[in-house]
């Protein structure tokens, strides 16, 4: 790894939690400041970023910036950060969503809000735990991070979520428990396996990449209870459950239906990126010969995915749930990519995360835009929004044609990606998931009829207000990213390219040679 004794890492990680702290000192007069609390330390945490940004060097393959402090060295664990080019998009994602969701999904009307500061602290906290994720180098540090993200979300829902906020809550709570425990025992079993081969204790990834881990392919049984089988279907269940992966997907759209339009937000732009990190990050590079093995099973739940999230988009009538059951449809088309062990499609994945990102939060922005001033989320209800809120309208049309990967926008760099290098190594995946396009084109275009040119049905759409100066803004910013990297994704992605040529040979190389 490529030393650096910089501690931008650790600022980009805990800026947040210093504002945490800082809030807490606030006496509950300043109420009305709490908000503008959370939107300087987002707005910090984006400087922060880009200066990661600019002194990310494109050319070198290996971690930068790192920082390393023993944690627990009977253990061999570390507090160890380091950034690359799979990272830094990701990074750079968050940094980038979170000033405009706490500016486009914060109430009019603040006494509608609960507990004001312990909301903003619980937003806080949930920056922390999505930087440190994608910014650990150290496997049991990455677990430490991943169990701090359920804990704000967890309460973002069970608080400020909708009627059924208690169910969706210990669903997702269960659900991604049970992954996270399978986890943790296979990171013990991998930091003793490195012990036992090389005398010395150690957690991180470059060390645990090193281990020879058995796996037999005679059989489906063999394969799955080898040694290498059963530590990559624990870590691969816990992140396709986060992901969510098609039969994991159901606590996904009570979460997002139940959770306050800040915390969807979130959710689906950030932290189902923490699924497909994994993958990334632990379960292919460390366990190669399993991931090829199972691969043709991953990507057949890829293209279920793709498929059946765009079917069950299509039958929603509630808008919130359409636009969730459509991440599942564009997270389909990830898995599909990944595990295809094409260099192209593994690169047009990482850049599908950043793409689904920003455009599925602009996409429940506008859900909420919508149910704060109309109080429904029934599509029946709305029509007719055009005609009064003109403003809304572009930017749900910028964010509807995203959606559908329209040639000019960032979904299409992604998807086509995606699908150009999967049809070189399975051209019958490639073709299926490709009808996921056409579907998606169907029920989104849907949707923003009914939305916006249906009927009048409901007087009170005669009097829906238009964008605010601040919603305004957010998805100006939205928009800015989706053409741009529409137009020019070298912009975006160019720092990324050395890493994910190196990581995908690396991949492929390990899997002939075995």
């Amino acid at each position: 790894m490529t030393e650096n004794s910089s501690s931008l890492l650790s600022w980009i990680i805990f800026t947040p939690l210093l504002f945490g702290i800082l809030l807490l000192c606030l006496p509950k007069k300043f109420e009305q400041y709490f908000r503008h609390l959370a939107l300087v330390a987002g707005m910090a945490n984006l400087l922060f970023a880009i200066k990661l940004w600019s002194n990310f060097d494109g050319a070198i393959s290996t971690m930068q910036f790192v920082q390393s402090i023993p944690w627990i060295p009977k253990l061999g664990i570390s507090y160890l950060l380091g950034v690359d080019g799979i990272s830094l998009p990701l990074v750079m994602l968050t940094a980038i969503i979170t000033p405009i969701a706490i500016l486009g999904t914060w109430p009019h009307d603040l006494s509608k809000l609960k507990q004001e500061k312990f909301f903003v602290l619980m937003v806080l906290a949930l920056q922390t735990g999505m930087y440190g994720t994608f910014l650990a180098s150290d496997i049991f540090l990455f677990y430490f991070f991943w169990e701090i993200v359920l804990i704000p979300m967890f309460f973002l829902i069970g608080i400020w979520g909708g009627a059924e906020r208690i169910y969706a809550t210990i669903k997702f709570f269960l659900y991604t428990m049970v992954g996270s425990l399978l986890m943790l025992v296979a990171i013990w079993w991998m930091i003793y396996r490195y012990k036992q081969g090389f005398g010395v204790p150690s957690a991180s990834f470059a060390d645990l990449a090193r281990v020879q881990y058995n796996f037999v392919d005679e059989s489906w049984m063999k394969a799955i209870f080898s040694e290498q089988g059963l530590l990559f279907l624990a870590f691969t269940l816990a992140f396709v459950i986060k992901v969510p992966m098609v039969p994991f997907h159901t606590w996904l759209p009570d979460a997002h239906v139940q959770a306050p339009t800040l915390g969807s937000v979130f959710l689906a732009a950030v932290l189902l990126k923490l699924g497909t990190y994994g993958l990334m990050r632990i379960s292919m590079p460390m366990f190669p010969e399993a991931a090829y093995y199972f691969s043709m099973m991953m990507m057949g739940f890829g293209v279920i995915g793709v498929v059946y999230g765009a079917f069950c988009a299509w039958g929603q009538s509630d808008f919130k749930k359409l636009v969730a059951y459509s991440s599942v449809s564009h997270m389909g088309y990830i898995l599909v990519g990944l595990f295809s062990f094409n260099q192209v499609a593994i690169a047009g994945s990482l850049y599908q995360m950043i793409n689904h990102g920003i455009s599925s939060a602009g996409l429940f922005m506008v859900v909420g835009f919508l149910y704060e001033r109309l109080h429904t989320r029934n599509l029946d209800d709305f029509g007719n929004i055009a005609k009064v809120a003109p403003l809304m309208a572009i930017g749900f049309m910028i964010l509807t044609l995203s959606s559908v990967a329209l040639p000019g926008t960032n979904g299409f760099v992604g998807e086509f990606t995606i699908l150009f290098g999967t049809f070189q190594a399975q051209p019958a995946v490639a073709l299926i998931a490709g009808l996921g396009v056409i579907f998606g084109a169907i029920y989104a275009l849907k949707a923003y009829q009914r939305v916006m040119f249906g009927p009048l049905t409901n007087d009170h759409n005669k009097n829906v207000v238009d964008l605010s100066v601040r919603e305004f803004l957010a998805m100006g910013v939205l928009a800015i990213f989706i053409f741009g990297i529409g137009f020019f994704p070298g912009s975006f992605f160019g720092k990324s390219d050395t890493t994910l040529s190196v990581y995908s040979q690396q991949l492929i190389e390990k899997v002939i040679h075995e």
